[in-house]
């Protein structure tokens, strides 16, 4: 078995129109939401294995934020070019190429990215509907698969749909 959390960027800023797109920091919400939803997944006794992030600036911080609440290495946290702006196939692709691990079959992976491809992703992997992964939106994932190149669109099990401004979170 593999979980699969899919994570979109936090909140980002605008406050400097002429930067890239690629180079956007997040916001003042971002940096608050970020963290607050890594406490969420330590209530969850979340222990991720893998940490996979879109180069991007807003989704690296996302990710790093919730890297530090969880206590995994920041070292590890891998980026992949990949995942900015990836659509559904991408980011199959991206999940498919994941590396297993040796000593363990129950890994949990966590990808950080954009939409509207991961929420068309997420869809598609759990065959569920969800109209929009908010920012710092979190699917989660159960896969019936040994291996990372077996995931296929229609195997997932939601386990969790959370985002910040969920009332009963």
């Amino acid at each position: 078995m593999k979980k699969l959390y899919i994570v979109r960027h936090a909140k980002s800023s605008w406050d400097e129109p002429e930067l890239d797109d690629f180079d956007r920091p997040l916001n003042t919400r971002g940096i608050k939401d970020a963290p607050r939803m890594g406490k969420r997944l330590k209530e969850k006794h979340v222990t991720p294995d893998i940490m996979l992030s879109s180069p991007a600036e807003r989704a690296l911080a996302t990710c790093k934020a919730i890297a530090a609440v969880l206590q995994f290495d920041s070292t590890k946290i891998k980026t992949d070019k990949r995942l900015y702006h990836a659509d559904e196939d991408q980011l199959l692709e991206v999940v498919r190429g994941l590396k297993d691990s040796p000593r363990d079959s129950e890994e949990v992976a966590f990808i950080f990215g954009h939409n509207p491809g991961l929420t068309a992703f997420a869809n598609l992997l759990v065959n569920q509907t969800i109209d929009n992964i908010p920012t710092c939106g979190i699917v989660a994932a159960l896969l019936p698969v040994n291996h990372w190149q077996e995931v296929a669109f229609g195997s997932g099990k939601l386990l969790f749909f959370d985002f910040p401004k969920r009332a009963d979170a």
